[in-house]
């Protein structure tokens, strides 16, 4: 008896073959190119708290007053593609309730536009494309692709410079899980600025070079562990005036031990977290796996049929008779 594989067997073999051939590709491939920072990002963060501010005004801090921060961030389309990297411009302005609404930015009580160009793949700085100030560490805005249970450099705008952000634990927020960080920043110089005399201290000096100070009661990040995405956001800062060589704080420009994120800035940073997780789980976790045990599903049965193959019509169990003369 003569076999032969089926035409079926064969299409089960090779699909299943198919489908074991592209199960780590796209695990292993296809991922990884997936796994990228928009160029195209329009979002905006809004974080509100109370504190002390100073009123230029009054010419004294006052206590008590509500604080919103509003973080824009911008993708630059156009010199993405030419640079080939992520290049988001971003303004950062704070106010009280004095200032809002603000027909123009600059009318707020601190203004700060800037620029962040970072690979998109891994999120490290790049350092092209006009980027300012010069951002070092290994995240700011979000963190890297797959998040890890380990402290991050992440960069500190208002202190020009990276802090260390350790891990904690996971939080949840709005429902949804993330892992948490948290940093603080001691009392450091940041610049200078001119000032009268009096307001520092030193009546007998018109205008004084007084010494700018920064510090931090504490940021808290909640992290969505696969994209990276800051899904809640809070931080205490504190800025001051000393007179030149001083010790001691001579005004407070800026006091608030706790600004976050808004419910609905924390509701929109979860669902966009929920969707892009739920893209790259797909890409990465759930089709290879479906590919990979359906394609050994295949393979097997198709492997199962050609051993057995298929009888020929007109084929015989017997041995052909030799001719009789």
């Amino acid at each position: 008896m003569r076999r032969t594989a089926s035409p079926f067997s064969l299409i089960l073999l090779g699909l299943g073959t198919f489908l074991l051939v592209l199960a780590p590709m796209l695990a292993w491939y296809v991922t990884p190119r997936a796994a990228v920072n928009p160029i195209d990002i329009d979002q905006t963060a809004v974080y509100k708290g109370t504190g002390s501010v100073f009123d230029t005004d009054k010419v004294e801090t006052v206590d008590g007053q509500t604080i919103t921060v509003t973080q824009r961030v911008r993708g630059n389309v156009e010199d993405s593609e030419r640079s080939g990297d992520a290049v988001w411009d971003v303004t950062t302005t704070v106010d009280t309730d004095k200032t809002l609404p603000a027909a123009d930015p600059h009318d707020a009580l601190d203004f700060v536009p800037h620029r962040w160009v970072m690979d998109r793949r891994t999120t490290k700085p790049v350092h092209c494309c006009g980027e300012k100030p010069y951002i070092e560490g290994e995240a700011y805005l979000k963190f890297p692709f797959d998040v890890q249970k380990r402290a991050y450099q992440w960069w500190d705008n208002t202190l020009g410079n990276t802090i260390v952000l350790t891990y904690r634990d996971t939080k949840k927020v709005q429902g949804y899980t993330g892992y948490r960080f948290t940093g603080t920043v001691a009392p450091t110089k940041v610049g200078t600025r001119m000032v009268p005399g009096s307001l520092v201290g030193r009546p007998d000096s018109p205008q004084v070079l007084a010494e700018e100070w920064y510090s931090n009661h504490g940021f808290e990040l909640v992290v969505d562990q696969r994209t990276g995405r800051v899904i809640y956001a809070q931080t205490g800062p504190k800025r001051t005036l000393r007179a030149p060589g001083a010790k001691k704080d001579a005004v407070v420009l800026l006091n608030s031990e706790k600004i976050a994120f808004t419910t609905a800035t924390q509701k929109d940073a979860v669902k966009k977290a929920e969707q892009d997780s739920g893209q790259l789980k797909a890409i990465g976790e759930t089709v290879p796996i479906g590919a990979a045990v359906l394609g050994f599903v295949l393979v097997v049965a198709g492997s199962v049929l050609v051993v057995r193959g298929r009888r020929h019509p007109g084929s015989s169990d017997t041995p052909d008779s030799p001719l009789t003369m």
